[in-house]
């Protein structure tokens, strides 16, 4: 039963009822109680419990096995689309010749098949013909690391060693009944412009009407991402050589689309087409024919071969052949496996065997030609013996600080390979062509050029023309490209 009193009634009872003090304690039974304020600190309290990290399950103990109820969750389904076969390698060898969003550079002059040895031209940056630009697309000439795709158009620097160049096609091109052929190997520094002075050479080899071979890169052929299989036309062969049907079918296709002349040249009525497996028409072009055998990679190579022996039958034009990444056709082994399992020789491929026939001279050029490889400082296995035998051949040579540096000599008790030493060892000679830097007037010229692109905001003047030589290692076109126009890209 509730009290009758209430909470005003105590308070007011010492007024209006005035009645002893233990009286009224010992009427009113109520105890009220307070709790004292404390100052214990609050890590001294008990702590919470901590929350479990198995979701409520029970932790089995070392050296025991745990009963898993229940089907184990799935890790989430990769929704995303997976690039098709080779479109990586499409996207990394994309390139980009035009960029309608850059500046557009007036009055800039092609390079022709007359000024291309004019050395009033020297230090200036010339246009490729548009003419010529899906021709060289087709031989992989442009790199995806030259930034081809930051100018309106694509334009090349006409250095000394290109009008050098230029002078010595037009003198192998010269009717003057006598062929000439030239084999050159281009060498230097990391980014001293050794490709590009390859994709100069072969744009005047097209002006002049030339027929086109590139290899572009020796690592493709190498790397043993291709199909191949053992070739033997002779029972006594030795060594076995090896074939690619693919990149041979590959490599017609770029035949027929880089020499357009091709197709008002018709097949010999003296060669025999015995060899390949389909009839052949007796007036077909070659054109057509590069074509026939880049649409089959089982017939490819002897359609290759065929086409090789028209191209160098009297009466055509001079030819060049190219090749890029040298030092992986001189390398001891390849990424493809002989059936004892050792690893194929580089010149045990077929490709590679015809190129080096050419180079070292064992194969010559009736009509002529030009027979030129570059080497490569950035992507390069090591080949001791390409190194002493291009070092031979150049002999001396000085640097741009005026150091001499001195040619090197076989080490007897180191081993070389007798096969690339035997290839530069040849009686015909073959040039080394060494690539320095860049002149202070050349790197004027190339900087005035990104400056009218838009690529170099600054004035140009001769300390700023002296300070960019220097930082880029004594004009090395690579490193000054990088430290201005890749800072910008």
């Amino acid at each position: 039963m509730a009290s009758s009193l209430c909470w005003r009634c105590l308070s007011n009872a010492s007024t209006q009822y005035p009645i002893h003090a233990a009286a009224t304690r010992s009427r009113l039974s109520i105890h009220i109680t307070f709790r004292a304020f404390s100052t214990t600190p609050s890590a001294l309290l008990p702590q919470p419990p901590k929350k479990s990290t198995t979701g409520g399950k029970q932790i089995p103990q070392k050296g025991r096995k745990a009963l898993v109820i229940g089907k184990p969750k799935r890790p989430p389904e990769n929704r995303s689309r997976r690039p098709a076969p080779g479109e990586r390698k499409a996207h990394r060898k994309r390139i980009v010749l035009s960029n309608v969003n850059a500046i557009k550079v007036s009055g800039m002059q092609d390079i022709d098949e007359e000024n291309m040895f004019d050395r009033r031209l020297e230090g200036h940056v010339v246009g490729i013909p548009e003419a010529l630009v899906d021709r060289l697309r087709a031989v992989e000439a442009f790199k995806p690391v030259q930034r081809w795709g930051l100018f309106w158009r694509p334009g090349t620097l006409m250095r000394r060693e290109t009008v050098d160049m230029g002078k010595m096609i037009a003198d192998v091109s010269s009717n003057d009944g006598s062929s000439r052929t030239v084999r050159r190997v281009l060498v230097g520094e990391r980014r001293s412009g050794k490709s590009m002075v390859l994709l100069q050479a072969l744009t005047m080899a097209m002006l002049k009407g030339w027929t086109v071979i590139n290899l572009p890169e020796a690592q493709e052929i190498t790397i043993g991402h291709t199909p191949y299989t053992p070739y033997t036309p002779f029972p006594s062969s030795s060594p076995v050589q090896y074939i690619q049907p693919a990149y041979f079918s590959r490599l017609l296709r770029q035949i027929s689309n880089a020499n357009p002349h091709l197709a008002d040249i018709q097949l010999s009525q003296s060669q025999s087409t015995s060899s390949i497996p389909i009839p052949i028409a007796p007036n077909i072009s070659l054109s057509r024919l590069a074509t026939l055998g880049a649409s089959d990679p089982e017939i490819a190579y002897q359609i290759f071969d065929l086409l090789i022996t028209e191209i160098l039958a009297p009466g055509r034009p001079p030819v060049f052949f190219g090749l890029d990444g040298l030092a992986h056709a001189m390398q001891p082994g390849t990424g493809y496996t002989a059936p004892n399992l050792k690893p194929i020789h580089p010149h045990d491929l077929t490709v590679l065997n015809w190129y080096l026939s050419f180079l070292s001279g064992k194969s010559d050029l009736p009509n002529g030609g030009i027979v030129m490889a570059a080497t490569s400082q950035s992507n390069a296995p090591r080949a001791p013996a390409l190194e002493v035998a291009l070092s031979q051949l150049e002999g001396d040579y000085t640097t741009l600080a005026g150091q001499v540096v001195p040619k090197k000599e076989i080490v007897p008790l180191m081993r070389y390979d007798e096969r690339v030493l035997e290839t530069f060892s040849g009686g015909k000679s073959i040039e080394v062509q060494r690539l320095e830097g860049l002149s202070k007037e050349e790197a004027r010229g190339l900087l005035e050029y990104w400056a009218r692109s838009g690529m170099v905001r600054e004035r140009i003047s001769e300390g700023f023309v002296g300070e960019k030589w220097a930082m880029s290692g004594g004009g090395l076109v690579g490193e000054l490209e990088r430290a201005i126009v890749g800072m910008r890209a």
